[in-house]
């Protein structure tokens, strides 16, 4: 849920002068302990794919990452084959269990995939793979599907995800590694299957949110004493526990730690390979098509066109990025008009892509893009990261509850203001306000499953100018974003809709109606920044 990036510029902020001066020293650092890469041609690198490089819209084509493969897949290719040799840094791992060791005389090793959907360029995969080289066993990968009964179940997010894990199911079985979708929650099913296999070591990756981490605990109970339960952190650079032990303020408070473990973390990837050692028992074949199909979820909310799920649709976006957009995201990419995002917030949300293979790629083969490499990493690494660190260290973190104190108190002084405008949770939902632009935003989230990062700011301080409270306005600030936003309920998002309305890892602002200390958006503010009219027609529907 961030990005365009990571929401795409990163979620809901205001850039202001001495934040991007941190991105230059940030950059800088960065620069002594960048891997090497092989760097394509310019020419072969301008081959790509026109339909990547425009901004895509509700009626766009979408993306075919197999037609016209382009420089990036190739470069990569070559990176892993380089790197295959490349050590596992034991930081990136915790033991969840009370036990180490491997069961010896089992029959495998497993890797529970639950947030990092790909194969290479994923941390937690290497490792169980490495346990498994080591003991000489099979390896397995399985996927646990379960779909709460939750108006946010939408079919936009299944068939995203299930894509993306057909795709890594085709990898796996051309390494000789055996997939197999489960079907329930980790705590009913996985335990089970992993007696039934006699597997020896269950490995996983990390998520901060409360219902993962409840389905860690579930496993952790259930799984058989003699089975080490390995984490791994596979989505942040530096793993959450080792960037900081406790909640960290803002982004200048977490900042510093991150620069200065960057150079242990972020390293290329050790290649996962054709696994040398295989079962018996093979995984069942999946009919994918049957299986979503299958599912209990709200169809109404569709699949968007211009987003091509899976690690080969994140590998395109990224290189159309690097080649076409990079450029304009220091400058121009608080513009809804200009094509300046990254546009990869969903394949880093769903795992299909590695945000550390995109901060290494980026540095790499962006080297002609200027001050906007460093602005990016800055969104990338330390506003993202500084979500999962928001999420993982605060219980609350969708609560009003779980704001800075000054933020509470202002809020609750000002929760009985008399508000110009009250709009109910359907007339929000089906942009249904006085307000074109506000309207248009929306519309573009319904539709598109996306909303440009800087509209998101002023999406969401509109919905506490506009509910009874603070309460009802991040209720309703979520609701929509997870139920709409391909790259829904996430860290990202959470702590978007938290920094909008609750003002978490900002600041106190002069005090006024309604927001009381909490940073205020308008309308004007807006025409000062961009051609709101150009956006308005473009997404506001007549009726509307």
């Amino acid at each position: 849920m961030l990005h365009s990036i990571c929401r795409s510029s990163s979620f809901f902020r205001v850039v202001t002068h001495s934040y991007l001066d941190t991105t230059s020293v940030l950059s800088s650092k960065n620069k002594a302990f960048t891997t090497s890469h092989t760097i394509m041609s310019e020419k072969k690198r301008k081959s790509t794919s026109a339909a990547a490089v425009k901004e895509p819209g509700a009626k766009q084509q979408k993306l075919d990452p197999t037609k016209d493969k382009g420089w990036l897949q190739d470069s990569l290719k070559l990176q892993r084959t380089k790197n295959k040799l490349m050590k596992f840094n034991k930081e990136r791992l915790r033991y969840i269990s009370n036990i180490e060791r491997i069961k010896q005389g089992s029959e495998g090793v497993l890797y529970w995939m639950s947030r990092d959907h790909r194969v290479q360029d994923n941390w937690a995969l290497i490792h169980a793979q490495q346990l498994a080289l080591k003991e000489k066993l099979p390896l397995h990968v399985c996927f646990c599907l379960f779909v709460p009964k939750s108006e946010l179940s939408t079919l936009r997010h299944y068939s995203f995800m299930l894509k993306g894990l057909k795709e890594v199911e085709k990898k796996c079985r051309s390494l000789d590694i055996q997939f197999h979708l489960l079907h329930g929650s980790a705590g009913d099913v996985l335990p089970g299957f992993v007696s039934d296999r006699e597997l020896g070591a269950v490995v996983t990756d990390f998520s901060p949110l409360r219902e993962p981490l409840q389905w860690l605990e579930d496993v952790k109970k259930t799984l058989p004493k003699d089975i080490p339960l390995i984490q791994v952190d596979a989505h942040n650079i530096v793993p959450c526990w080792v960037a900081s032990p406790k909640l960290e303020y803002a982004a200048r408070t977490i900042r510093g730690k991150l620069t200065k473990l960057l150079p242990q973390f972020l390293t290329d990837f050790p290649l996962v390979e054709k696994h040398p050692y295989t079962t018996a028992r093979t995984a069942k074949l999946i009919d994918w098509e049957k299986t979503l199909a299958s599912l209990q979820v709200d169809r109404d909310v569709g699949e968007p066109e211009w987003a091509m799920p899976g690690t080969k649709g994140g590998v395109a976006m990224l290189e159309s990025f690097i080649d076409e957009r990079l450029k304009l995201f220091a400058t121009q990419r608080n513009d809804p008009n200009i094509a300046g995002l990254s546009q990869l917030s969903p394949w880093i949300r769903f795992g299909h892509l590695s945000a550390q293979r995109v901060a290494l790629q980026v540095q790499s083969s962006g080297k002609c893009a200027g001050p906007s490499v460093a602005t990016f990493i800055e969104e990338l690494v330390v506003r993202r990261e500084l979500t999962d660190n928001f999420c993982f260290y605060n219980e609350k973190y969708d609560s009003v509850e779980g704001t800075h104190e000054w933020a509470q108190k202002s809020l609750k002084a000002h929760a009985k203001d008399k508000r110009e405008y009250l709009y109910t949770r359907e007339q929000l939902e089906k942009a249904k306000t006085h307000d074109k632009l506000w309207n248009a935003s929306q519309y573009q989230m319904i539709t598109e499953g996306k909303m440009h990062g800087f509209l998101r700011m002023y999406w969401a301080k509109k919905i506490l100018e506009w509910t009874s409270s603070p309460e009802e306005a991040l209720s309703i600030a979520l609701y929509l974003n997870d139920r709409y936003s391909l790259d829904g309920q996430d860290p990202n998002g959470f702590v978007g809709c938290m920094w909008s309305i609750g003002g978490i890892h900002d600041r106190a602002w002069g005090e006024r109606k309604v927001f009381g200390k909490v940073r205020y958006m308008n309308y004007k503010g807006c025409q000062r920044k961009f051609n709101v009219a150009r956006f308005e027609k473009k997404y506001c529907p007549k009726n509307l």
